[in-house]
């Protein structure tokens, strides 16, 4: 059998070599940083416990901020809230009814009173002028004199005192019932605010943009106090999070832009770096990149421009920042 000539196979070897060599070669150029995307849940409930009367979306939907998410059985605290409504209106008007006066009707018979005690003044002053007359004259004693004097003092003490009743019933209450009564209707304010406060919480809205992770309850079921019913994604807070060797973190500071991709959306994807950990780590076991295991790393997290499409768990690649970059 023919064997091939020496000289072939030392250049097989050498081909070989050349591309175990160029395979082996460090490529030029910066490594990408390994990350993921995560998100921070939100999980909404009522602080009472009641029936899920209604359920207004479903997993995957995407909710604006302010949008109705789900209701629990309001009876309860609808009555509670007619209930301090009540007492707030009757509070004002005892309010209001205490700066006022009298009314019409008590004022008639307080002046027919004052009428009437001008009558008996008339009556007691003829009276003593009569008896005065005879008692100069001899006719009557003194004590008839004194005891028509004093039935004068007291018609005019009694015409005194029905004008007074008049004077008062014009005015308003006292300063400090009109106080009281403002204060008791500033207490029935805040126990409505209060009840109108219980209401609304059995109908939360999404407090932002967002995304429906899961439904917990579905209408008709009994939910417990503080338990989820529904669990948000919400949009600003989904973050990327990659980790920066030690040699290069002083590179990354908040405010600095950077750029990444990701096989479930795509590369050109741009964030903010909003935080970096002040402790160095080494690398999770979870990034399986063979250039930064057992390195010492720092922690960095950044915040997308564009959350939605992003899916908490996507592994992504970070591009490095160059010299000078984040300062």
């Amino acid at each position: 059998m023919h064997r091939p000539p020496r000289a072939v196979i030392a250049l097989l070897v050498l081909v070989a070599v050349a591309v175990i060599v160029w395979w082996l070669w460090p490529r030029g150029g910066p490594r990408a940083l390994s990350g993921y995307i995560e998100a921070e849940t939100l999980y909404l409930s009522a602080p009472v416990s009641g029936a899920v009367t209604a359920v207004r979306v479903r997993e995957g939907d995407r909710v604006p901020a302010g949008a109705p998410l789900f209701q629990i059985d309001p009876g309860t605290a609808a009555a509670q809230a007619a209930q301090a409504r009540a007492a707030l209106e009757a509070a004002e008007a005892q309010a209001r009814d205490a700066l006022k006066g009298q009314r019409p009707q008590e004022q008639a018979v307080v002046d027919a009173q004052r009428q009437a005690a001008q009558a008996r003044l008339r009556e007691a002053e003829l009276v003593f002028r009569r008896v005065k007359t005879l008692a100069d004259r001899g006719w009557y004693s003194r004590a008839r004199l004194d005891e028509a004097r004093a039935e004068l003092d007291t018609a005019r003490a009694q015409l005194r005192e029905t004008e007074s009743r008049l004077d008062v019933g014009e005015l308003g209450a006292r300063e400090d019932q009109a106080r009281a009564a403002a204060a008791r209707a500033g207490q029935a304010g805040a126990g409505l605010d209060e009840a109108a406060a219980r209401l609304r919480q059995l109908t939360p809205v999404a407090p932002t943009a967002a995304r429906i992770e899961d439904v917990f309850f579905q209408r008709g079921e009994w939910a417990p106090a503080n338990q989820p019913v529904v669990a948000l994604l919400p949009d600003d807070r989904v973050k990327v999070r990659f980790y920066v060797p030690e040699t290069e973190v002083n590179r990354y500071r908040p405010g600095a832009r950077i750029h990444f991709g990701c096989d479930g959306c795509g590369k050109g994807q741009d964030a903010t770096v909003s935080w970096v950990s002040p402790r160095p780590e080494y690398t999770p076991p979870v990034i399986y990149s063979r250039e930064s295991r057992d390195k010492l790393v720092f922690l960095v997290e950044a915040r997308p421009d564009r959350p939605r499409a992003l899916t908490p768990g996507l592994p992504v690649d970070v591009s490095p920042l160059g010299e000078g970059a984040g300062r």
